[in-house]
């Protein structure tokens, strides 16, 4: 059964850093591509960054770009969010999922930016 345990969300400052983990079971990590989304209160969800497998190339949302950096750890069947200076907006659940979309998503992790 695929499953996805999101963890490393938190309240941090505007301009703040946070890094969040995603591990993932269930089926063969490294031979898929891993994304992550976020959904803020009332919008819909909204994908963020993606890391493919061969030479783990990485695609992001303009609205991260140059802030967000996306990585993977193959060994540990974990993916990783790096943010940096963090907005307001950046305020939502986190989510990884793979690629094609598992069905079942995980809890989330909760990010906060606020003073």
């Amino acid at each position: 059964q695929v499953q996805f345990v999101e963890s490393g969300g938190g309240l941090v400052q505007p301009g703040g850093s946070l890094r969040l983990s995603c591990s993932a079971s269930g089926f063969t990590f490294s031979t898929y591509a891993m994304s992550w989304y976020r959904q803020a209160p009332g919008k819909e969800r909204e994908w963020v960054a993606r890391i493919f497998t061969k030479n783990s190339r990485t695609t992001y949302v303009d609205s991260v770009k140059g802030r967000f950096t996306i990585s993977r750890d193959n060994d540990q069947n974990t993916v990783f969010l790096q943010m940096n200076s963090l907005k307001p907006e950046d305020t939502a659940v986190y989510y990884c999922n793979k690629l094609p979309l598992a069905p079942k998503w995980g809890q989330g992790t909760q990010v906060t930016v606020s003073s």
